[in-house]
């Protein structure tokens, strides 16, 4: 009771309370240290998720021009392309020029590899396609469209691949 008295007196009765400037850094240099061990992994996992979103657009176009074809039972095509500053994609019937149609752009993280994508190509402009007939079969070609992160040094890629004549689809991460 006595040394409870003691210190009291030799502190004071404050009310106040806080944390010392010591305890403040630590806390702080302890969240830096997290923080450095923890953003590389973040980073990582946005870029895979960014490479996932852009294949997934480029699956769902194929997807959506082998379903059109079987519905209005005419030839459909899915086109990409890819310009100075984004990737598109385009469906619409084999008959339509795919420069004058609709373009949809691909999510402006990713380009389409003009190295690894082995699509039909038109010589003229540049698109590849990938048609499908009235019953939904790939017309007369294979191939596959790879996506890589447009602004980074990685070797990250993705690709779709049409890997039969009847025109079924796969989703990779194995481009080779």
């Amino acid at each position: 009771m006595q040394l409870t008295h003691q210190i009291k007196r030799q502190f004071g009765n404050s009310t106040t309370a806080g944390f010392t400037l010591l305890e403040v850094l630590i806390v702080v240099f302890i969240i830096a240290i997290l923080a450095v061990i923890g953003i590389p992994s973040w980073l990582n996992w946005l870029n895979n998720t960014r490479l996932t979103a852009g294949q997934n657009e480029i699956y769902d176009a194929l997807l959506k021009a082998k379903s059109k074809a079987t519905q209005q039972k005419i030839t459909y095509q899915a086109s990409f392309r890819q310009g100075n500053d984004l990737a598109q994609w385009a469906v619409h019937p084999a008959s339509v020029d795919p420069t004058e149609h609709y373009w949809q752009n691909l999510n402006s993280f990713v380009k389409i590899d003009e190295s690894k994508t082995t699509l039909y190509q038109y010589s003229s402009n540049g698109v590849w396609r990938m048609q499908f007939n009235h019953k939904g079969n790939s017309n007369g070609r294979i191939g596959r469209v790879t996506v890589r992160l447009r602004n980074s040094n990685s070797n990250k890629q993705r690709c779709v691949f049409v890997s039969t004549l009847l025109g079924a689809m796969r989703k990779t991460d194995q481009c080779g």
